[in-house]
């Protein structure tokens, strides 16, 4: 059959695109409500970065403007921390907790965060298994069904290709709440933010944001277990 019109393959594909639309429109919601909070520091998206490296005693990291809405990253490969237009000027509690948050990712480099360093060791072998694996998995279920020799082992091994990039949103979801929760002590620590208001908005912001890693992690693991049942590693191969 084609996979496409399997219904339990497109009840997976709609679960998760139902989920991750909801978390969308909530980080969405939650940015641009954030957005309206002037934070008393006064402090740019750049300063609160610039504030919380020094603080960190990090200062081989440079902060630039990137567009796009929410493109917002660091680059340990190049030490860059990358804030898009509304975070880099921004003077307000989302522009802070999303500066604050990236500044986090380059303070796990700094400090060899092992979850961090993991993640990245497995970027390229994530990026092969989601692309890759899937279609591995149906060539070898393919072959299982004209009973050709290797059929089910190339299907196990589309599997265990996707299983890696299973693995990686699985690690990425401890990394990105792990840099929220250190954003939020520096945050307070160096007084950015004041208690109350302030620091309530940019937890939420950033409690949304890290909802969408949870989100993408449910929809690795879901489609994991279907190619696993469909490869004939769980309740036996289905060739309907």
């Amino acid at each position: 059959m084609f996979f496409g019109f399997d219904p339990l393959y497109i009840g997976i594909l709609a679960f998760t695109l139902i989920i991750s639309g909801i978390v969308s429109v909530m980080v969405n919601s939650r940015f641009k409500a954030g957005q309206k909070v002037q934070i008393q520091s006064g402090l740019t998206g750049a300063e609160v970065a610039s504030a919380i490296l020094s603080d960190a005693g990090i200062y081989d990291v440079r902060i630039q403007e990137t567009n796009g809405f929410l493109s917002d990253h660091y680059n340990p490969m190049n030490k860059t921390l990358n804030l898009s237009k509304d975070v880099y000027h921004g003077r307000n509690a989302s522009s802070a907790g999303v500066a604050a948050h990236e500044t986090g990712h380059a303070i796990q480099h700094a400090e060899n965060y092992f979850p961090m360093w993991l993640r990245s060791f497995i970027v390229p072998a994530a990026n092969v298994g989601s692309n890759l694996g899937p279609w591995l998995v149906i060539i070898g279920i393919i072959m299982m069904s004209a009973h050709i020799l290797m059929g089910q082992s190339v299907a196990i091994f589309g599997v265990v290709l996707f299983g890696i990039a299973t693995l990686f949103t699985l690690v990425t979801v401890p990394v990105e709440f792990d840099a929220s929760s250190r954003a939020k002590k520096r945050l307070a620590h160096l007084g950015i933010l004041q208690e109350g208001r302030e620091r309530q908005v940019v937890a939420g912001v950033l409690f949304a944001a890290g909802l969408t890693y949870v989100a993408a992690a449910i929809s690795s693991i879901l489609q994991l277990l279907y190619w696993a049942l469909r490869a004939g590693l769980l309740g036996g191969r289905r060739d309907d």
